[in-house]
């Protein structure tokens, strides 16, 4: 897939994440460091409750628009949730687990994207 259809994906799950009040939305061009993802969209919620249903709510609207997860790991515990949509790669964390792994560090070689300019 283009980088075009990669925007529309991420533009979609950024919404649904909206809808549901995720905290502290992120998004990182991984497109020129990596071959796994174009985007990653990291994002918290409070509780488990409410990361399954940031998780559901991705989930059933990348569906709805033809894109359905190829993998979705961690759901049952919903302290760190990967939904691998293939070009773009959302994660969904609790507080105590997003400030341990650090992903923004991690891939601090790619680029934030403002979800406003997607």
């Amino acid at each position: 897939m283009d980088l075009l259809t990669s925007k529309e994906m991420a533009k979609i799950a950024i919404n649904a994440l909206e809808e549901k009040k995720a905290e502290d939305l992120k998004v990182i061009d991984i497109s020129n460091i990596s071959v796994i993802a174009d985007y990653f969209i990291i994002a918290s919620g409070n509780n488990r409750n409410q990361i399954q249903a940031l998780c559901d709510e991705v989930e059933e609207k990348l569906t709805r628009a033809g894109y359905p997860a190829k993998q979705i790991e961690g759901y049952d515990t919903a302290n760190w949730v990967l939904i691998d949509f293939k070009d773009i790669i959302v994660h969904i964390f609790d507080n105590e687990n997003r400030l341990f792994y650090d992903l923004e560090r991690i891939w601090k070689d790619g680029r934030e994207v403002n979800a406003a300019d997607l």
